[in-house]
């Protein structure tokens, strides 16, 4: 059983390794392709989050189809292959194959966070064992980041980041094996006989999700008034316009709207409001480390270690919580934390001692993450029935992922827009306070 949930919840570590691997060497990654501006920076860390999270609401459907142990080891196999080809890409030397490859690399993740939640939700009924494992699944989220820093900012150091992304890529292919022997076979075979899979549906969803995703981060760099921005984020409304019209029509939606209830709702923008302002803090805190101080891609990895005692800790109190206290004071609690997190990271100086603010704000957004992603998919888990617990893993993922993507082109268009000095600093608490926005209202 160990073995098995451990399994299982890595793939929340590999996934925000993939994440810290790129962000905190992202400058020396750019010097391999030439003279590029931040905004084209952005979408080094923005292609991955974009497919996490627009292909994790189709994969928990293909799980719910063809058996989500299946779609879970073809996840660990898809991103180890794409992590060395995202590694490769430094002989080309150009940023957009770079982007592609990100952006292939991140529906690795997309097919296994929600496939590892709904194998939880078929083994686990509800009660403390669920709430436990889903909040060791979540807590792992901040020691995947600190972990993918910490390489990819020393094999950065060393002059040769794409180590970085093959070994990673290894570790990926090896847990794909591990995977196969590990998880119990019978968890291989769908929970349900209907076979039927809503093309059109997933279709129109990636392709909507894509295109509003593109507009609001390609916004910054050419600017709102300019047609061809505009025109994608209308195509992809219309998109998901008609995505929504025919799940209300389809036999077997992908996503089941009559099932999505007031509270469901709710949570789930909870969620996204919660995780894009992480998105934001997280990016800039780094970029504030990293160019108003001064620190070095390792250095930055090293402040950030905190966050993995925290998380630890944020994942225990809330397995407590979650049995014991209302979810909804649950998810108050984390929304506070990630509102305080990110108004200590912006106020502070550029000369500071680093356990003035830095260290603070470090420790306290974890219990924004940790609280409300176990919570969340608790909530949907227990709300939904077993043939449909890929479709509620995907939910809450996709949330997630796609909102850290279209919140950092928010932040960059508030960056580039709104008032500020020229100077490096100004812009920086633009972004901070785009963030505070979005967390204020999760509060609110």
């Amino acid at each position: 059983e160990a073995l098995f949930v451990g399994i299982c919840a890595v793939s929340h570590l590999m996934t925000q390794a993939a994440l810290g691997q790129a962000l905190a060497p992202i400058d020396t990654i750019a010097r391999d392709f030439g003279r590029i501006t931040s905004g084209e920076k952005s979408w080094f860390i923005a292609a991955y989050s974009l497919t996490v999270g627009t292909f994790i609401m189709i994969s928990g459907r293909l799980g719910d189809i063809f058996g989500h142990k299946r779609v879970f080891i073809i996840g660990y196999a898809w991103l180890g292959l794409w992590s060395c080809f995202a590694g490769f890409s430094v002989y080309p030397g150009h940023q957009v194959f770079f982007d592609v490859c990100r952006a292939m690399q991140g529906i690795g993740p997309a097919l296994l966070m929600p496939n590892a939640l709904a194998l939880f939700g078929r083994v686990y009924p509800p009660g403390i064992r669920k709430n436990i494992v889903f909040s060791i699944f979540g807590a792992l989220a901040p020691a995947g980041f600190v972990i993918g820093a910490t390489f990819g900012s020393l094999f950065a150091q060393l002059a040769w980041w794409p180590w970085a992304f093959w070994s990673y890529g290894l570790v990926a292919f090896g847990l794909a094996v591990v995977s196969v022997l590990i998880i119990p076979k019978a968890l291989s075979e769908a929970p349900t006989i209907r076979r039927k899979f809503d093309w059109t549906g997933s279709f129109l969803a990636v392709a909507g999700l894509v295109l509003v995703n593109v507009a609001f981060n390609n916004g910054p760099l050419y600017g709102w008034g300019v047609p061809h921005v505009y025109f994608v984020l209308i195509m992809g409304l219309m998109c998901l316009g008609a995505f929504i019209w025919i799940e209300f029509r389809t036999e077997n939606p992908i996503l089941p709207m009559r099932a999505m209830s007031s509270t469901v709702c709710f949570i789930l923008a909870l969620v996204g409001i919660g995780w894009g302002s992480f998105g934001i803090w997280v990016f800039y805190t780094v970029q504030f480390l990293e160019h108003v101080r001064g620190a070095s891609p390792l250095s930055v990895a090293a402040q950030f270690s905190p966050a993995v005692i925290a998380g630890l800790i944020a994942a225990g109190m809330t397995g407590f919580l979650l049995t014991h206290t209302p979810v909804s004071f649950v998810m108050m609690i984390s929304m506070v934390a990630f509102c305080a997190g990110i108004t200590i990271s912006c106020f502070q100086p550029p000369n500071q001692l680093y356990w003035a603010q830095t260290f603070v704000s470090i420790v306290t957004m974890p219990f924004g993450m940790d609280m409300s992603f176990p919570a969340a998919t608790v909530i949907l888990s227990n709300h939904m029935p077993a043939k449909h617990q890929g479709i509620a893993a995907s939910l809450v993922n996709t949330i997630v992922n796609y909102s850290i993507s279209i919140s950092l082109g928010i932040a960059a268009t508030v960056e580039v827009n709104a008032p500020h000095d020229g100077t490096l600093l100004s812009m920086n608490r633009n972004a901070f306070y785009c963030a505070i926005g979005l967390s204020g209202l999760g509060v609110i």
